[in-house]
């Protein structure tokens, strides 16, 4: 994926602002990496669980997933600590359910769906699993104008960014990247700095590709703070 330090994101300004508010997630934001291809070593759940996951839901208390996304998750490490913060209390992890939608929600649903999924690899007819969390949550959220998108995949993020240009139907819906989201945690103190330099490298800065066309990790925390200066200087 491609990282972007020349131009802000007004969700993330918000976000800063306001950590409060409900930020719907891909699965892709809750399954551990896994890059052993490109690398010597595998970003197992433990460790993403104690630079990323447990972060991120002490960060932001109104976290949230489709229902869709929740079947996505067949690890069993990842399901029990989803099912957990779904069951804490207060509960830090809320499921997003199609059943809850009004008929006239359901009928906008659709018409969403329609326009998202033949961007993707969902076919509606077979019901398969690929890309289904994302058109799924993307549909739900457009209809319940709820604002933001959490992912780390780039054709996710585009069905969101190009919503105009694409007629996807989600021009009231931004995307907020992990890369993003990462930036956000080291600035804020929300986990171990090191830890969370290292997730980027993995994530964004591995292979020749990356490091031809991506920042470096003290390249994209400088490019970052230029972008976002008043929000982070704000008392």
């Amino acid at each position: 994926m491609k990282v972007n330090v020349t131009s802000s994101n007004p969700g993330l300004k918000s976000i800063f602002k306001h950590p409060d508010q409900i930020i719907t997630m891909d699965a892709n934001f809750l399954i551990s990496p896994d890059r052993s291809k490109h690398a010597k070593y595998c970003f197992g759940f433990p460790k993403f669980k104690e630079v990323w996951l447990d972060p991120i839901f002490v960060a932001f208390p109104n976290l949230a997933i489709h229902e869709a996304v929740y079947d996505e998750l067949v690890i069993p490490s990842v399901q029990s600590y989803i099912d957990s913060q779904i069951n804490s209390t207060p509960r830090r992890l809320v499921v997003h359910q199609d059943e809850a939608l009004t008929p006239e929600e359901k009928v906008l649903r659709d018409s969403i769906e329609e326009k998202i999924f033949p961007l993707t690899k969902y076919e509606p007819l077979l019901d398969n699993k690929e890309d289904c969390g994302e058109v799924k949550s993307l549909a739900f959220i457009a209809v319940k104008e709820l604002l933001y998108f959490a992912a780390n995949d780039s054709n996710a993020i585009q069905l969101v960014e190009k919503a105009e240009e694409w007629t996807t139907g989600l021009d009231n819906v931004q995307a907020i990247k992990m890369y993003e989201l990462i930036y956000y945690l080291y600035k804020m103190d929300f986990g171990d700095r090191q830890s969370l330099r290292i997730l980027y490298k993995y994530q964004y800065y591995l292979t020749p590709y990356e490091k031809k066309n991506n920042p470096e990790w003290g390249q994209f925390v400088e490019g970052m703070d230029i972008l976002y200066p008043s929000i982070l200087n704000e008392d």
